[in-house]
């Protein structure tokens, strides 16, 4: 057995329910994809009126892949090379170079763990906060998704109603393109579109609609 969340809109505002489902252990794909139908069965049985998604390349529905942060890009760059190179800490950073080597590679810099604490991220000028927790992943990826995915998909998203991201354990990460995800479909429901927001606005949205 395994417990993950599923993220989801209620009262007008993104929250998180963790489920407890059967899984399926091992590397393959179809092992990912065993865990991934158990997982959506659970919340099925708690909600039968829901229509849960799988956000990742493990999953089957060919939106949730194309949605998949490994399949998006902002400004030519992975969200990755993104995420890693923008981050600021007490001794150094950003690292702007970190936008032109492997994804891995990135991740794995030595500058990120000896810099000392992290204190913000800088993109385009732009200084994002901390708090809350997931702002910056989150502006990056709905950016990523509006230059990567046509619009007429994009609005597809309000057939579902759950998002969850099977590889995503809030024990050991914060950040989880199913978050995102559930983010986008309430700027549908509110703007009918994804919006244009300055940081500041984000960042207010965040506060206000986020809870999860």
């Amino acid at each position: 057995m395994a417990l993950r969340p599923a993220f989801f809109i209620k009262d007008g505002k993104v929250v998180r329910k963790d489920y407890d489902f059967e899984w399926f252990s091992g590397f393959a794909v179809t092992q990912k994809q065993k865990s991934i139908a158990s997982l959506h069965e659970t919340i099925k049985s708690s909600d039968s009126e829901s229509k849960p998604l799988e956000i990742s390349t493990k999953g089957t529905d060919p939106l949730g892949a194309k949605l998949s942060a490994f399949n998006l890009k902002l400004n030519g760059y992975t969200l990755e090379n993104i995420f890693q190179s923008s981050k600021v800490f007490e001794n150094g950073g950003p690292y702007p170079d970190l936008l032109y080597v492997h994804p891995k590679d990135a991740k794995r810099d030595g500058r990120l763990r000896t810099s000392g604490n992290l204190t913000a991220f800088v993109l385009g000028g732009n200084r994002f906060p901390l708090e809350p927790k997931t702002l910056f992943y989150d502006y990056i990826y709905i950016q990523a998704v509006k230059q990567s995915v046509p619009e007429q998909e994009i609005q597809s998203l309000l057939n579902y109603t759950h998002f969850t991201d099977i590889e995503f354990n809030p024990q050991k990460s914060i950040n989880t393109q199913a978050k995102s995800a559930a983010i986008i479909r309430l700027m549908l429901e509110k703007y009918e579109e994804l919006p244009e927001m300055s940081v500041s606005e984000f960042t207010v949205f965040h506060k206000q609609f986020v809870t999860a």
